[in-house]
């Protein structure tokens, strides 16, 4: 038997509210198509990689049925291809601009040669969506795939009824696109409220996350919560806040390529971050050499890290501990443009450091379970709790949520349950899109709050005008605007109004 430092799990989320048609630039379509190029190609390349050396249990890999949806629609794939063209442009004029500068020609032509391969991508491994790809990870045991509910709403905020729909609606929509349901889920910002354990039971749903505080900082180990054997996994914040933090962390070296300073005229990035209070055009230029000398001491102080925690933990407790780092998978290639070859060096080094790598279900079944506890109200949020959910710049919000959950449910109990209703399907799924936990996190951090805002009222008002419609027995006009909403607002094909009702 193999001794070990420990055990590590990676575990990445992914998730972007629902975007296709609803605005390009700056926010929107625009939004998808830089995280799917800059974070969602080089993650699937790099568990390939991991596929085809025969490497199981890599990492855990949360994937929003939203953003499935998203990653699954043709309009989505054929718009994505259309900007990676445009991607490709810019980076051959910027080669023509550049051209008397030799790191910044170079730049241009490795964007270039990027975006080329994006496309090439995008042309036959993505070529059907993102299920496919997902499916073969998942049966190869490379990832351990998490869901969770439909649309990504705040759970705690939600009528109980609503929030065991959209749990089992968004496990249906993963199984059928994967062929089996997930027993894992991210749930959305970790969010928590004391009994949602008995709603995982009855879901069969067998592990969740939520943040470090929750567990009052004993991550070293799963624990069952109430008197089911659902198992929160925490966080463990000194780890995962070394790489970032809302103050610090890796992707804020000088090195490093600067997210915020874009090359205008060519619409690229080019310069590195040079130092915190340097201004944008006195930036120097992005080396990629320099980068990768940065990042290989970053993996290695990432790895000591973990070997010192779990050493720490082991003597703390008095056994092998668990170390658990979650991440938006948006801050690897999108945010942190080097994260992705951080993250693989990581999951290759730790394991020649005598770290057990492997997913939330490996550290299960390797014994990192203790004892049985009762969590508080929490979330991964500012100040751990619902105020980015619940607080006072977004009262209006949650009020206004309420009221629509109210008229959800008053709609579906006058539902004649022997035939599917598009009409009642489609004012569903506006309803799931409206009460999204993205708008009211946008507005609560002042990021494209005017867009959330805009969002989420456009998908009431949309749910409001069917509903409408329905009542008053207009049955031509309400499938008619049904099918023009669901042109825009389509990603859950299967929705059932019907699973709604109760008696």
């Amino acid at each position: 038997m193999t001794d070990y430092e420990g055990t590590f799990c990676a575990v990445l989320h992914s998730h972007l509210p629902w975007l296709p048609h609803h605005g390009s630039w700056p926010v929107g379509e625009e939004w998808l198509y830089q995280a799917w190029a800059h974070s969602y190609l080089p993650m699937v390349d790099l568990l390939e990689r991991f596929a085809a050396e025969g490497r199981r249990d890599v990492l855990t890999l949360g994937v929003t049925p939203v953003l499935a949806a998203q990653l699954d629609d043709p309009y989505s794939i054929r718009a994505f291809h259309d900007w990676l063209g445009h991607w490709q442009l810019r980076a051959q004029h910027a080669s023509t601009l550049w051209r008397g500068d030799p790191i910044l020609r170079e730049l241009a032509a490795a964007e270039h040669r990027t975006a080329v391969r994006a496309a090439e991508e995008l042309g036959t491994r993505w070529r059907h969506g993102f299920a496919p790809i997902l499916r073969s990870l998942v049966d190869k045991s490379t990832i351990e795939l998490l869901s969770g509910p439909l649309a990504h709403p705040f759970q705690p905020l939600l009528d109980p009824r609503v929030r065991e729909f959209a749990l089992n609606a968004g496990l249906a929509d993963t199984a059928l696109r994967l062929g089996s349901r997930p027993e894992g889920i991210w749930a959305p910002e970790c969010g928590y409220a004391p009994g949602m354990e008995n709603d995982y039971a009855a879901a069969g749903v067998r592990r969740f996350l939520v943040d470090g505080p929750s567990l009052r900082g004993a991550t070293w180990a799963a624990r069952p919560v109430g008197g089911t054997d659902v198992l929160a996994f925490g966080r463990d914040l000194e780890v995962t806040y070394r790489v970032w933090s809302p103050k610090a962390g890796y992707p804020g070296h000088a090195a490093y390529r600067d997210f915020h300073t874009w090359a205008h005229e060519v619409g690229l990035k080019a310069s590195r971050v040079t130092g915190k209070t340097v201004e944008p055009q006195d930036k120097a230029p992005y080396d990629p050499a320099l980068a990768a000398d940065v990042l290989g001491l970053h993996v290695k102080d990432f790895v000591e890290t973990v070997v010192t925690r779990l050493r720490s933990l082991k003597a703390q407790h008095g056994r092998e501990a668990l170390v658990v780092a979650a991440y938006d998978t948006e801050l690897f290639g999108h945010w942190w443009h080097e994260g992705p070859a951080w993250l693989e060096g990581v999951l290759r080094a730790l394991p020649e450091a005598g770290v057990r790598v492997t997913t939330l279900k490996g550290a299960m079944e390797a014994g990192h379970v203790g004892e049985p506890i009762d969590l508080p109200s929490s979330s991964w949020g500012s100040g751990k709790d619902w105020r980015v959910w619940d607080g006072e710049q977004v009262k209006d919000m949650v009020d206004a949520n309420a009221a629509l959950q109210e008229r959800l449910l008053g709609l579906v109990a006058g539902l004649d349950t022997t035939a599917r209703d598009t009409v009642a399907d489609q004012a569903v799924a506006e309803a799931m899109l409206a009460l999204e936990s993205d708008w009211a996190f946008m507005v609560t951090k002042d990021s494209a709050a005017d867009y959330a805002r805009r969002r989420a009222q456009v998908h009431t008002e949309r749910f409001d005008a069917l509903a409408g419609l329905l009542r008053r027995g207009d049955r031509a006009r309400a499938e008619e605007l049904a099918a023009a909403y669901r042109a825009d607002d389509g990603p859950f094909g299967h929705l059932d109004a019907r699973a709604l009702k109760h008696d």
